[in-house]
């Protein structure tokens, strides 16, 4: 399983998530990075990322507060507060 226990971590998974399965150029992710805009994520994509986060954290993620994610950062600050609740 994952490291959750600092932000930065939660970030580097989350930049190999991007990267290896969705195929999102490393370059381009940011922690202000809009997931639509900028990385080019569809709202399936945003489906199977949330999937994702969900197997890793073995938390459940509420998709009221997904839907409110825009950024990188977003994720990683949804992520954290997941993974320490």
């Amino acid at each position: 399983m994952a490291s959750f226990d600092t932000k930065e971590h939660i970030y580097q998974e989350l930049v190999t998530i991007l990267v290896d399965d969705f195929e999102v150029d490393g370059d381009d992710i940011t922690l202000e990075a809009n997931l639509y805009t900028d990385l080019d994520l569809d709202s399936i994509d945003t489906v199977d990322l949330v999937i994702k986060l969900q197997e890793m954290t073995g938390k459940s993620v509420n998709p009221e507060t997904f839907k409110a994610v825009r950024t990188m950062q977003h994720v990683v600050d949804a992520v954290y507060d997941l993974a320490h609740n």
